[in-house]
Parts: C-alpha cells; structure tokens; sequence
C-alpha cells in the first residue's frame, strides 16, 4: 500500500479519522471596472489622476478606461499616448460619467455633480474650504460614495497622498525662489545658492513639517544658508535629525524673525493648519523691513497664506511686488510641475483601482482596507467624516459601523 508521509504519521499518532472543519476555498471575484478621467477645469489645476503607463496596466487586466479628449494636455500627455495604452478618448463629458468610478484631481464643481449617476464612486481632492453646501446635497441626493485624497491613509497611519504634494511643493518652491531671485523684473539677477569668495543666499523657512524640510533639503543642496521657524521643538528636532545636519532653527519668537526677515533674500511660508486658516506669522510692517528684490513664496495661501500682504494669485499671472519684495502666491504649487505631479499621483491611486477590481468591488476594499476606507467623507450619499458633518450640517454615520453592516 503506497502511503505518502503526512498520511503514514497521520495514522501512527490516530489523528488520520479525527473529524475535522470542512475548509472551503473563498474565491474573488474579479469585477471589470469602468474607469472615467474627465477634463479638469478648475483654476490653476493641470495635473490628471492616472498617467498613460498607469492605464496601460489596468487595461492589460481587463478594465475600461474612458477619458475625455485633452484630459492630459496640460500635464503634457497626448491623447495619442492614452490611446496607445488602450484608453478610450472621448468628446462627451456625459460618456466619460457613465463609468463605475470617476477619477479626478479637484472635487467635481456643482455642474460636473449634477452628471454623477446614482450610487458612483467619485476619487478626488476634496479642498472643503472651497465647497458650498450645494456641492455635498447633490452628490448626497445621487447616493454616491466620495472618497478623498487627502484623507487616504497607509499601512502605518501617515497621509502618503498628502505627503508626496508636500514633498513636491517643497522642492518646486526653491526652485521657484531662484527663477525669481534671477528675473530681471522680479529680482535682482542674483543666483540663489553659495559660490566661493561668495556671501550664501540666506532662505528663511516658516514651518517645519514635510514642505518645509523638503524646502530645506533643496536649499541646503544648492548652497544657501537655512533658518527654519516653528512653534514645535519636536518638528524642529525631526528636521535636524531628518536633514543629518546643524541648521539654525527657532521658536517663532517676534524679535528674532524680524532680525532674520530683515537679511533673508529668500522666505518660504510652509506652515500648516489642521483646522481652518493658517495664522498670519509676517505683517505688512515686517515684509516693509525686508530688502529689495527679497522673494516670497507663500506655499501656505492655499489655506489662506501666512503673510499679511500675500493674496491669492494664478499660474498664468503668479507673482507682484509689494514694498519691493517679490510674492509667489499661487495655491496648489504641484500643479506648477503637473508632469511629475501626476505620476506622483498616479502611483497612489492605480494599486487601490486593481485592488478594487481584484476584490470584486470597491465596498469589499472598503471592509478590508483602513487606510482607504478612512478616506471616505460620503458613503451611499451619507456624511462619514465627523468634520465635513458639522460644517456642512449633513447627518453623520461612522464609516466603520456602515462597513460591519456589509459584513
């Protein structure tokens, strides 16, 4: 009698006829999705959610993806480029709505809402601040499930979305200050940086979290000399440990800002707030005390800005000069390199598709996945995050008891 091993020991310990748990292999189902990537039409936004390489990958696994003509042009991708990786390029808006999920960078305006059809998934930024409590009825009345970049978590808690914008305002912001510190116009032909028998530009950095390292790093690179601000001793101690280098670093204390405001040719408002507007850190009087052909570059104004003479500005028109110090205001400072941007983007966004259409559905990933499922602010037209319910006075449920009930 031919027994095979695991059997042969099965039996001499009388384990062979125990009864045992019948173990039933759970299979999923995959579900080919619809994916629509309209045109972006909001102000200063050219980024687009999926790059050409990303819809190449989710056409190979069996999944439609509908764009609408030009929805790429001003983050240099070609229709042709879409075509060439499968995506179907359209003229009709209403086309491109008709898919399973739309994914889109900013929040769907009040007209773009009024397309959505009853219980669609809508991927996109949410900037609330800019929302009318039109905006949240109309999607509430069609049933549909939001989900928002910026709430989107990972494994070990952090907002990677957020960070990558974070990490790319950062670098682009110095990038920006030495365009500018150059310009004929706007500046004083100076380059930004150090160079031997030299005095270094001196960057002046207000705020110590993602953008305002990543300021740092680019700087630090190119030569200058840093001073970084912030109220936090422990985001202050992370940037030195982070950067493995001695960089002078204060509390935002009034006399010793004004000193450095007073030297720096560079300053970068890098400060974030959780809730509600940034706080003004510079007034009118302090940017007047600053030297000719300074720059500023308030990547702040997206939340309201941290410098009293900053206000909002656009890409096409992005800098003035007040008491002859040079503003960049523009919000949403990623799109400025809307090609790296988008990839950045699409990195994020395309394993949660394949995972959505892996597990047959984008509620199963909601039930099995926190990270995602925290970034939900409607589900089934139901307000799910806490802060969007109390200013938008919608009925709030917790996403985490709607889930069990799919259970």
């Amino acid at each position: 009698m031919d027994l095979s091993n695991n059997h042969l020991s099965e039996l001499l310990h009388g384990t062979a006829y125990v009864p045992r748990e019948e173990t039933l292999e759970i299979k999923k189902e995959h579900r080919q999705l619809i994916i629509g990537i309209p045109r972006e039409v909001s102000l200063n936004e050219n980024r687009i959610a999926l790059v050409p390489d990303a819809v190449g990958l989710l056409v190979q696994q069996g999944h439609r993806v509908i764009i609408e003509q030009s929805a790429g042009t001003a983050a240099h991708f070609s229709n042709h480029e879409y075509s060439e990786m499968g995506g179907e390029i359209t003229r009709e808006l209403s086309q491109v709505y008709s898919a399973d999920i739309i994914v889109k960078i900013a929040p769907p305006t009040c007209a773009e809402a009024e397309m959505i059809n009853p219980r669609q998934a809508i991927f996109s930024s949410l900037h609330h601040p800019g929302l009318s409590d039109e905006y949240f009825k109309k999607l509430g009345a069609k049933k549909a499930t939001a989900l928002a970049f910026e709430f989107l978590q990972d494994k070990i808690g952090t907002f990677p979305i957020v960070r990558a914008m974070s990490e790319i305002a950062g670098n682009t912001s110095v990038l920006l200050a030495a365009e500018y510190m150059s310009d004929a116009e706007y500046g004083r032909g100076k380059m930004l940086g150090g160079f031997s028998g030299i005095s270094p530009t001196e960057v002046v950095i207000l705020g110590a979290g993602t953008v305002g390292e990543y300021a740092a790093r680019a700087a630090l690179g190119m030569g200058a000399f840093v001073k970084v601000f912030d109220n936090s001793i422990y985001k202050l101690r992370r940037l030195q440990n982070n950067l493995n280098v001695r960089i002078f670093t204060s509390i935002l204390q009034p006399r010793v800002l004004l000193n450095s405001l007073r030297t720096a040719d560079v300053v970068i408002g890098a400060v974030h707030s959780t809730a509600g507007r940034t706080p003004c850190l510079v007034s009118e009087d302090m940017v007047r005390q600053m030297k000719e052909g300074a720059v500023i570059i308030d990547v702040s104004i997206d939340q309201g800005g941290c410098f009293e003479t900053s206000h909002p500005t656009e890409h096409q028109n992005p800098a003035f000069r007040k008491h002859g110090v040079t503003h960049y205001c523009v919000p949403n400072i990623p799109s400025k390199v809307p090609h790296t941007a988008s990839y950045a983007l699409s990195n994020f966004l395309t394993p949660i598709l394949e995972k959505i259409g892996d597990e047959g559905g984008l509620e199963r990933v909601l039930m099995n996945d926190f990270g995602v499922r925290q970034s939900v602010y409607l589900f089934n037209g139901i307000a799910t995050n806490k802060y969007i319910s109390d200013t938008y006075h919608l009925p709030f449920q917790d996403i985490n008891l709607l889930m069990a009930a799919f259970h």
